[in-house]
């Protein structure tokens, strides 16, 4: 009986690369053209072809779920990791004699393993939670794994701490992108000491960005009175007229050389919503800017005094 529906089968089955048996033109010339078969002589459309069209994803999520590809564990060195676990992924004991050759395997794998990979293995992880926790772009995150891939190419973290560098390198590459960031708020997120990140900060501008052609551009007040202005919920009109404040200041004779950008920047900002009828306590503007308040009042006495 299968015999029967199988030679049925192959008897009538239709090949479908075949010219379908209907009449257009003498020299049919047949191609798929935006989902037909269309003969191009003359024009008659023999049959539709239907294309599987897959969904878009547009979250997260979608994009996961609908992947089709393998994952991609690390971005570079070899993909397999041999552990040193007593059980296999069913949950059953590995005996001694496996135990001893997973072992082996494991040293003879990470003996062929260079000790570029091995720090970049520490790093990437690292760099990656460091950039999520402070909001950073993509395109700044590239370019401090850029740094740091020269600083782990000259061995310039033999002997140093390699939370260090990798603190030294986003903030370098804020700097080379003018983004509103400080460094106690790089050092706060990596939970590593001002003093390490800035030996390693001096390493890399010495001998790491010219070697890039990136010009270190240091941190200026105009930069974070807008940053100040947003988390203390102040109008743009009144951010303007702080610009305008230091602007006027330093024409005037404002010595900046010495003074801290964030004093400078919150002192403004605390006069100009003064100004526009807007309370803010000293203790507030001093918090957002991680200032002192005896700092924010003598700036503020400052340029007080050059503005008159």
């Amino acid at each position: 009986m299968n015999e029967q529906y199988r030679n049925r089968y192959f008897n009538n089955k239709v090949d479908e690369n075949a010219v379908p048996q209907t009449f257009c033109c003498e020299t049919p010339f047949i191609e798929s053209r935006d989902g037909n078969k269309v003969c191009l002589n003359c024009g008659l459309i023999f049959e539709r072809t239907f294309v599987g069209n897959e969904r878009r994803a547009y979250t997260v999520e979608e994009i996961q779920t609908r992947r089709r590809t393998e994952p991609r564990w690390r971005d570079f060195g070899p993909r397999t990791m041999l552990p040193n676990t007593k059980t296999d992924s069913k949950g059953k004991s590995i005996g001694a004699k496996e135990q001893a050759l997973f072992s082996r395997l494991s040293k003879i794998q990470n003996s062929l393993i260079s000790s570029i990979e091995r720090n970049f293995w520490e790093a990437k992880p690292k760099l990656k939670m460091l950039t999520s926790k402070l909001n950073i772009p993509e395109y700044i995150a590239e370019t401090a794994w850029k740094i740091y891939s020269i600083v782990a190419k000259k061995k310039l973290t033999m002997g140093r701490s390699i939370n260090g560098f990798i603190a030294g390198s986003l903030y370098a590459a804020i700097r080379v992108h003018d983004f509103p960031r400080l460094l106690d708020e790089v050092c706060e997120a990596s939970l590593t000491p001002r003093r390490t990140v800035h030996r390693s900060l001096a390493m890399i501008i010495r001998e790491v960005l010219p070697e890039l052609n990136l010009r270190y551009q240091p941190i200026t007040a105009e930069s974070l009175v807008f940053r100040f202005g947003n988390e203390l919920d102040l109008p743009i009109q009144i951010q303007k007229n702080a610009i305008n404040m230091l602007k006027n200041a330093s024409k005037n004779g404002l010595k900046r050389t010495g003074k801290d950008p964030k004093g400078l920047a919150a002192a403004c900002i605390y006069i100009a919503a003064k100004n526009g009828s807007i309370r803010k306590t000293q203790s507030k503007v001093a918090f957002i800017a991680k200032i002192t308040e005896v700092t924010l009042r003598s700036r503020a006495k400052q340029i007080k005094g050059k503005l008159t």
